[in-house]
């Protein structure tokens, strides 16, 4: 199967949702993946009660979906509760929803105060076979791993919107401890892995990018550069 994977620096507004579709409406493979937060910028603090998408306010995604599958991170209001979200959408519908479970609320992180944390993570059938979904912070906690190790996915997607730190010499210290992340991931629950990780800037964050996909072995088949936007398009064999 042919993934793309859009490492970008989305704006911190709803301008995005018309970009990503329209990204989608011109893309050739069977999965399309984008960032933590993509449809609205990670800093939203109080912007996010005008600024959360509830689901009908999506159709055009459901739409767009129709030739290929998306998996895009979103702020979503559902019945006034407002959470960090991994979507999919296949076939012109919403097919899963993965909130958010483990909200960083430590250092230069306050998403507990601002969002509901998500309480399971699930895997759900595609044309693909099934596959799951984890929003950035999830991946550090050991149980996550637990969990879907049952489960079995034939893919884990991971958003991440992961601020640079730890500058050492030649060395980002955060890609590392990343890298190990999703290489355990993927030795642990035999799965391969697909991370995508938002580039730019917003209010003084940096953020570092250096997306990649991993096969069943840990091995890195794809490693985008750090800092810089870019899409493309990896052959993954399913």
């Amino acid at each position: 199967m042919k993934i793309t994977l859009v490492q970008n620096a989305p704006k911190l507004n709803r301008t995005n949702l018309e970009t990503i579709v329209a990204q989608v409406l011109t893309c050739k493979s069977d999965v399309i993946v984008f960032s933590e937060l993509s449809l609205n910028g990670y800093l939203l603090q109080d912007k996010l009660l005008e600024d959360a998408f509830r689901i009908d306010e999506l159709k055009s995604l459901c739409d767009a979906s129709k030739e290929t599958d998306i998996v895009v991170g979103a702020a979503l209001n559902l019945d006034d509760e407002y959470f960090n979200c991994a979507l999919y959408f296949s076939r012109g519908e919403l097919l899963s929803i993965h909130k958010k479970v483990h909200l960083p609320n430590y250092g230069m992180f306050e998403e507990a105060r601002y969002f509901h944390s998500g309480e399971k993570f699930e895997t759900f059938a595609t044309s693909y076979g099934e596959v799951a979904m984890l929003v950035c912070e999830d991946l550090w906690h050991p149980n996550t791993a637990a969990e879907l190790y049952t489960k079995k996915p034939k893919i884990v997607y991971v958003l991440a919107a992961s601020p640079a730190r730890g500058f050492e010499d030649d060395l980002l210290t955060i890609q590392e401890q990343w890298y190990a992340l999703l290489k355990s991931l993927a030795l642990h629950c035999d799965t391969k892995v697909i991370f995508v990780n938002r580039v730019g800037f917003e209010d003084g964050l940096g953020f570092w990018g250096g997306s990649c996909v991993l096969d069943r072995n840990a091995k890195i088949l794809e490693q985008f550069p750090l800092f810089d936007t870019i899409t493309k398009t990896v052959e993954v064999k399913i």
